[in-house]
């Protein structure tokens, strides 16, 4: 393990009490400035969902959805049942998948800014092929390339807020990924309500418009500073040591300067981190690994981000009434995510991932019930009830906001020691990508099939992962990043596998 815990004993644990520093404000512009890279995966999320019922965008590249969208006669759970306009979502996730895994050996050799960097230049050029799209084999180009470019942001960006960030306020600025992320869905549904009274061409400024996130994510990127982690892996130790000053605000880091090149040590010793991650010694984080982002995804909230526009018309909402809904669902999720920021440090990561469940599990019954009791095939809700589904959905969004939302990516950045962290964020991303990809091109086949029964589907599933949380999780607030193996060690399950030495 890292910070001298193999070599050392004790010792590393000891050095914990004598780290200095505190948020500088060089530390805070860089962590925001790296953060926009959730902005770019928030954009997406929001803007699919919206262009996808855009009468003008069907008619041009999904013509059967647009006739059946159209007709009276159409059950109202089946109207948007197209594994092609399905594709156009997922597409992007699957590529995003691919990419990760490739971004690992890059971010790991030539640093966190170079894939922030290249998933930003990636996602750019994406968003302007999307926008001048002229048929679908274009359109489905340009959503590949804006997976290339979340799939490289998603993997470096957490691991760039977990290594600058001081061990006790890691919590918080890690989730100025997830605040980008969520200000991103905002943004873009906002920009579906505003774009869809420009007619033929509105769709194509929502697709274009993600380019201004990219372009940050990419200018901002040549700008930042590397890690000190990243920096001593790749044996620059005295430009590692300067930048970790720098953002203590100190020249008093020498304990946590020693848990990073204690960790470079043994980093640098692992030829093959992937393989090396399915030792027993890393059995927890990986776990970790595979189930937090596959519970973040299977919550059911990328279902209600994606497709909130066509959720709400499928319950019976016009056009606008969809838009404005999902919008104000944007809105509360970005909100939401302040209260995690707010509270992780000092709350810490169980009580707010079981809370948020036990909150999530209650909505999600609710909704299936108003649904399957008020709402027939060829119905419409009535205004009380559409009222209520909507304050209901936003108060999931909102226990998701400030717990599984940005807890889902901060746990796993946060629990792997240096020689395996890239490998570990290529598999939690490229978990959460699959799972986003499955989810994406099932939902509205589901949606047909269980009809208000999807909700209690998921519902089932939040009900597994916060059970899987209070057994398997341990609180991992204000412990050292490079000292996280101690968590195992004592923990009354994980301990079996991991050594005391």
């Amino acid at each position: 393990m890292a910070g001298g815990s193999f070599a050392q004993g004790g010792l590393a644990m000891e050095r914990a009490g004598q780290y200095q520093g505190k948020a500088t404000a060089y530390v805070i512009i860089a962590c925001f400035v790296a953060a926009i890279g959730g902005s770019i995966f928030g954009y997406d999320i929001g803007i699919s969902g919206g262009v996808t019922t855009t009468d003008e965008f069907l008619e041009r590249f999904f013509k059967e959805v647009y006739r059946k969208k159209k007709s009276a006669h159409e059950n109202n759970y089946c109207k948007y049942n197209s594994q092609v306009l399905a594709a156009f979502t997922s597409s992007l996730y699957l590529a995003g998948l691919v990419a990760s895994l490739i971004a690992s050996p890059v971010t790991r050799n030539y640093g966190r800014r170079a894939s922030i960097i290249s998933g930003g230049v990636s996602f750019f050029v994406g968003a302007a092929l999307n926008a001048f799209a002229v048929n679908l084999a274009m359109l489905i180009l340009g959503r590949i390339l804006l997976g290339v470019g979340i799939g490289f942001g998603n993997q470096a960006v957490p691991l760039y807020l977990s290594e600058m960030a001081p061990a006790h306020l890691r919590g918080a600025l890690n989730m100025m990924f997830q605040l980008a992320t969520t200000l991103g869905i905002f943004t873009a549904n906002m920009v579906n309500y505003g774009t869809q009274k420009l007619d033929n061409w509105g769709w194509r400024v929502s697709l274009g418009l993600a380019a201004i996130p990219a372009l940050m994510m990419t200018v901002g990127g040549i700008f930042l500073p590397e890690t000190p982690n990243n920096l001593v892996e790749r044996g620059f130790k005295e430009r590692g040591r300067e930048i970790l000053e720098k953002i203590r605000g100190t020249k008093n880091v020498d304990a946590e300067f020693q848990d990073i090149v204690d960790a470079s040590v043994i980093s640098s010793a692992i030829e093959h981190p992937f393989k090396n991650i399915f030792s027993k010694r890393n059995r927890p984080q990986l776990v970790m690994a595979i189930f937090m982002p596959t519970f973040q995804i299977l919550t059911g909230i990328n279902s209600i981000l994606f497709y909130a526009p066509v959720l709400f018309q499928s319950m019976g909402f016009g056009g606008n009434a969809a838009l404005y809904s999902s919008a104000i669902t944007g809105a509360v999720l970005a909100s939401s995510t302040l209260i995690s920021m707010a509270t992780v440090d000092r709350l810490g990561r169980r009580a707010l991932l079981i809370s948020g469940g036990i909150q999530m599990i209650t909505c999600q019954v609710i909704v299936a019930i108003i649904l399957g009791v008020k709402l027939g095939e060829n119905q419409e809700l009535s205004k009380g009830f559409s009222v209520l589904v909507v304050i209901v959905i936003c108060l999931f969004v909102l226990a998701f906001g400030w717990s599984w939302g940005p807890l889902g990516w901060t746990v796993p950045s946060e629990i792997f020691p240096l020689e395996t962290r890239s490998a570990g964020q290529s598999i939690t991303v490229a978990v959460n990508l699959l799972f986003t990809f499955i989810i994406a091109q099932s939902f509205l086949s589901l949606l047909c099939a269980f009809k208000f029964g999807i909700f209690l589907f998921f519902a089932g599933w939040i009900t597994v992962m916060t059970i899987f949380v209070y057994v398997f999780l341990p609180e991992t607030k204000g412990v050292p990043i490079e000292e996280m193996t101690f968590l195992w060690r004592k923990h009354w399950f994980w301990k079996r596998m991991v050594p005391e030495y």
